[in-house]
């Protein structure tokens, strides 16, 4: 992983996955987007990406450290990027970016990344070889 300092300029990297907007709901006592909805926003924009990679069903078995950056406002747009580390025989390592449109601006921000892991499945919940592998 390769952390930027959060007034870095950079762009996000890898395939827009998940769009989705913070909303109140989802907030700590002081305001802000708690940390674990925002792990559960990538590991649905990694699922995404792993079942196209795998061409059907797929589990998360692994999800790497995370740092985070700054707060994520109520009323953000959230966007979750995701790009292949690894595929093996059975499965798929994901880098997922996260990264916030503060509400009313242009002001882009990266919030955080993380590596997850996926297994392509079978019907019966069995590890199955990822096609093309």
């Amino acid at each position: 992983m390769s952390f930027l300092h959060p007034d870095d300029d950079p762009r996000p990297t890898g395939e827009l996955t998940l769009q989705t907007l913070s909303m109140p709901a989802d907030t700590n006592p002081y305001g802000d987007i708690f940390g674990g909805w925002l792990m559960s926003q990538m590991d649905i924009a990694g699922a995404i990406h792993a079942q196209d990679i795998a061409c059907g069903r797929v589990t998360t078995v692994a999800a790497g450290s995370m740092s985070f950056l700054r707060p994520v406002p109520v009323g953000a747009t959230v966007s979750c990027y995701a790009s292949v580390v690894d595929i093996g025989r059975t499965s798929i390592r994901l880098l997922i970016e996260v990264w916030i449109r503060i509400p009313h601006s242009s002001h882009v921000a990266k919030v955080t990344e993380g590596e997850f892991v996926y297994v392509a499945i079978d019907e019966n919940g069995r590890t199955r070889p990822v096609p093309g592998r």
